[in-house]
């Protein structure tokens, strides 16, 4: 069987579930989505945030926990993390896990559906989320008890970017991948 044929023979054997077909395009990744009874679409996604990052940069997170309402004592502790972010793509499902000695949190979604989070291990909240691509950025928008909450992740200069804000409040962190990986 050639490759066309085996991939067209994939994508009848899935179309009664979800199939995800990926192509790789100029440097980004365009996943074409069959969904039951819909029409396809196409998502442009940026190169592959997939991977482990190890903290280099923390900008301002003691003013982002405040925002989030986070007490002194486990600030105290948090400032001082070396974190590591753990991003991982099954098919149209992602999973982002940030590492740390103290406590560990772990988030999965799929693009473009709201989902309900509950934010354990950070400060406790059931927030309703939506991650999206927009340009070359997978930007997370919550809401909840919190105004103006959310973050994003982009790469730039082989490094992770994320911009976490919460009212007002903007803290920048920058992760390199983890060459032992």
């Amino acid at each position: 069987m050639r490759l066309r044929d085996t991939h067209s023979h994939q994508v009848s054997q899935n179309r009664s579930s979800q199939a995800v077909l990926q192509q790789e395009a100029r440097g980004s990744l365009i996943v074409l989505t069959h969904l039951r009874g819909r029409k396809e679409r196409a998502i442009n996604m940026p190169a592959s945030l997939c991977g482990t990052w190890d903290i280099i940069s923390n900008v301002n997170f003691e003013g982002y926990m405040i925002a989030l309402g986070i007490g002194p004592h486990i600030r105290k502790i948090a400032v001082k993390l070396k974190l590591r972010k753990v991003v991982e793509q099954h098919g149209d499902q992602f999973v982002i896990k940030t590492l740390s000695t103290f406590r560990n949190y772990s988030v999965s979604f799929r693009v473009d559906q709201e989902f309900e989070e509950f934010t354990q291990g950070l400060d406790s909240k059931h927030v309703k989320s939506l991650v999206s691509w927009k340009e070359n950025k997978l930007v997370c928008e919550q809401i909840g008890e919190k105004k103006n909450r959310g973050w994003t992740h982009w790469i730039e200069d082989d490094k992770l970017h994320l911009e976490l804000y919460c009212e007002g409040q903007l803290c920048t962190q920058v992760f390199k991948k983890n060459v032992s990986e």
